[in-house]
């Protein structure tokens, strides 16, 4: 199937196929690894994997973005810096970046998470946004309310100002244990189509992709 795919697109450069095969690898090993309810979970997975392992591959190859594309591991890199970029904000520089600027649907803004062991920045996008209670829902983590000072329920989820050290950190799986820098995370192909969407000249819009995020 992933070969008969790849053989007839018509965007089947040798690009795109080390791209393509690098994910199917990893995205079937992270199915198999997975506990399902039933079989269609896992069927319903199976049939959707093409539409999304493609359309990631294409947006990364056209993507205008300052990180370095591994192709061989279908990820982007860059070096680490030896703290987190986060560090640079303060909560009141978040807030009022988000309550100058208009929210727009699709809008990918930077979370970090922090756990017992380790704290990294992912990607997220706006899906909802409610304008008269100043808050707004992205696709992964919920509700963000940007008038209250935690901003949101779980503390271990810090919303962070769009910024180009931000976003490199988070799209090249950056991570830190402490004060010192760890190993870089792979990832999801949710995070990698996302990071797509990053509109690395206007942080404040999208590029739009014309594809739903899963």
């Amino acid at each position: 199937m992933v070969y008969d795919l790849l053989a007839h697109s018509s965007a089947a450069t040798a690009q795109f196929s080390e791209l393509c095969n690098a994910m199917y690898e990893r995205e079937l090993k992270v199915i198999a690894s997975e506990e399902y309810s039933c079989v269609q979970q896992v069927q319903g997975k199976l049939k959707s994997l093409p539409y999304y392992i493609k359309r990631t591959a294409d947006s990364m190859l056209a993507a205008e973005s300052p990180l370095l594309l591994d192709l061989q591991n279908a990820s982007w890199s860059m070096k680490q810096a030896k703290q987190l970029p986060s560090k640079e904000q303060t909560i009141t520089d978040i807030q009022n970046w988000y309550q100058i600027n208009t929210l727009v649907l699709g809008l990918v803004v930077p979370v970090l998470v922090t756990s017992k062991t380790s704290r990294k920045i992912i990607v997220d996008c706006i899906d909802k946004i409610d304008t008269e209670n100043s808050r707004f829902r992205t696709n992964y983590c919920g509700w963000f309310n940007v008038l209250n000072e935690t901003m949101h329920q779980d503390a271990n989820l810090t919303l962070l100002k769009p910024t180009k050290k931000v976003f490199v950190a988070a799209c090249s799986g950056h991570q830190w244990q402490g004060m010192n820098k760890t190993q870089p995370l792979t990832l999801s192909l949710r995070e990698l189509l996302l990071s797509c969407q990053i509109n690395w000249r206007n942080l404040r819009v999208p590029t739009p992709l014309n594809v739903s995020v899963f």
